[in-house]
């Protein structure tokens, strides 16, 4: 497959998210849980997201993984519990869309990986998933990701 890398620049984003730890084995309950629990709160402020939900990966340790799972929202919005109020930072971002099953996206990070490198910026460490349809409702080989890498 090939991949459409390309530059984007965009504000901070404000959020609403928890942030965990776990195994990339239960990552998929664990994002299930946190997104209906995010959504459970936005619906009990009378509040929508502002796009598609996310995970932040601040590491890449598969049997660790730290994790931040949320979605971007319209503006600034309190927490509650385990549900905290957040930032995505504006600035330059390099950006992919991986289409197929979630276990088969390692060519799309390769392939940001590199670009990056070859357009001669840096990453900030972070990278971001935004699931853009839904996995319940569309098969695996039509799901669309979206990769993020913050850069510096």
């Amino acid at each position: 497959m090939s991949y459409q890398c390309e530059l984007r620049e965009q504000p901070a984003q404000p959020t609403l998210a928890i942030r965990t730890r776990t195994s990339v084995q239960n990552l998929p309950q664990v994002i299930g849980k946190a997104f209906g629990d995010i959504a459970q709160y936005l619906a009990q402020l009378g509040q929508y997201p502002a796009g598609a939900p996310f995970a932040a990966y601040h590491n890449m340790d598969m049997q660790d993984l730290d994790v931040e799972l949320g979605f971007p929202v319209p503006k600034d919005l309190p927490g509650k519990g385990e549900i905290k109020a957040g930032h995505i930072p504006g600035g330059k971002f390099g950006v992919v869309i991986h289409t197929g099953p979630y276990d088969k996206i390692g060519p799309a990070y390769e392939a940001l990986t590199k670009w990056i490198a070859d357009k001669g910026y840096e990453v900030t460490g972070v990278a971001y998933e935004y699931y853009l349809n839904d996995p319940d409702e569309t098969k695996p080989e039509d799901l669309k990701t979206q990769v993020v890498f913050p850069l510096k």
